[in-house]
């Protein structure tokens, strides 16, 4: 296979993250954290700390919230040539309202019509995006607009076309999309992608699918006909089915700072070991960086090979053929 630029590339919106810490309320503060955040752009920014050679392409207006989300990632590493910049558009933007028991987490979206959502498949540099060794898609993308749900199909199609291998993350967003309709649309996207990631949640809720996390990652297994399923498990941690061989790997211990952004954590673990051939690996980073981003302030997980090594050093796993 001739050599590729990049090791991974992924297409997706980024947003500016507004949040209220727990014990605050919202429509009572006078003060928002604020971090640029995206599933997409999550994983990019995780690979290139693990000096991984990443791209992302997507859409931002050429506005100081644009290049504050850029810079983001360009501090990360991640390369940023391919970013369509538009005039007089806007930028996503969600807010969160952390809690305590009893009450859950609040999450409100403003990302209508947004740079990325208005984005068209004429606009995009397919080239530069399938010059990789994988491509990283999500379900998010497909349920922001029309035009969106025809960039994602494009982008499957021209992989598949040019043998480049996709990852594939349902990433269900309620807010976005009803479960059927989701479903309906997301079945015909996931067939025969490289890794498949799904938690256990979003296979009941989507494709009705249950049982324990080896029934769950055989019957995903079944529906997409992906090489590699991964189930995400909570607090139980996650499960891989990769060519008949079932793993799983325990949650590492840590102090919850933030909730948000461990999904996409433990997906760039899981492709951090597909790049070097050992998914077994790569599941026992994405555990632990999913851990790390818990224990961290944002949806970008911040870390180091070396650390990411010794984290992974001494956790468990087991398999059952």
């Amino acid at each position: 296979m001739a050599k590729t630029r990049f090791d991974v590339t992924a297409f997706g919106e980024i947003m500016l993250r507004l949040s209220v810490s727990a014990g605050n309320r919202l429509e009572a503060t006078n003060q928002l954290r604020v971090d640029p955040a995206g599933a997409e752009s999550n994983v990019m920014g995780a690979l290139a700390r693990l000096n991984r050679n990443c791209a992302w392409v997507g859409g931002l207006p050429a506005s100081a919230l644009g290049r504050l989300a850029a810079n983001s990632l360009r501090l990360c590493g991640v390369n940023l040539e391919s970013i369509i910049w538009s005039e007089n558009e806007r930028i996503g933007t969600y807010y969160v309202e952390f809690s305590e028991p009893p009450r859950s987490i609040e999450v409100l979206y403003d990302r209508a019509n947004s740079s990325a959502a208005l984005l068209t498949s004429d606009q995009i540099d397919w080239d530069f995006l399938l010059n990789t060794r994988l491509l990283h898609l999500t379900g998010i993308t497909p349920a922001l607009s029309a035009n969106s749900r025809t960039i994602t199909r494009t982008a499957l199609a021209r992989a598949r076309a040019a043998q480049v291998p996709v990852s594939f993350d349902i990433n269900y967003r309620q807010k976005l999309w009803e479960p059927k309709e989701a479903a309906h649309e997301l079945t015909e996207l996931i067939q025969k992608v490289e890794i498949l990631f799904c938690s256990k949640r979003d296979a009941e809720r989507l494709f009705g699918i249950t049982g324990n996390p080896q029934e769950i990652a055989r019957q995903l297994s079944s529906l997409s006909g992906a090489k590699h399923v991964v189930v995400t498990l909570g607090e139980s941690g996650a499960a891989l089915l990769s060519e008949e061989l079932f793993s799983h790997q325990p949650s590492l211990p840590t102090r919850i700072v933030d909730r948000l952004g461990a999904g996409d954590a433990l997906a760039a673990g899981v492709i951090h070991g597909w790049l070097d051939n050992n998914l077994r690996l790569g599941l026992r980073y994405g555990t632990a960086l999913a851990a790390l981003a818990l224990s961290q302030h944002g949806d970008m997980v911040i870390t180091t090979a070396d650390e990411l090594k010794n984290l992974s050093a001494d956790s468990d796993s087991t398999v059952s053929r």
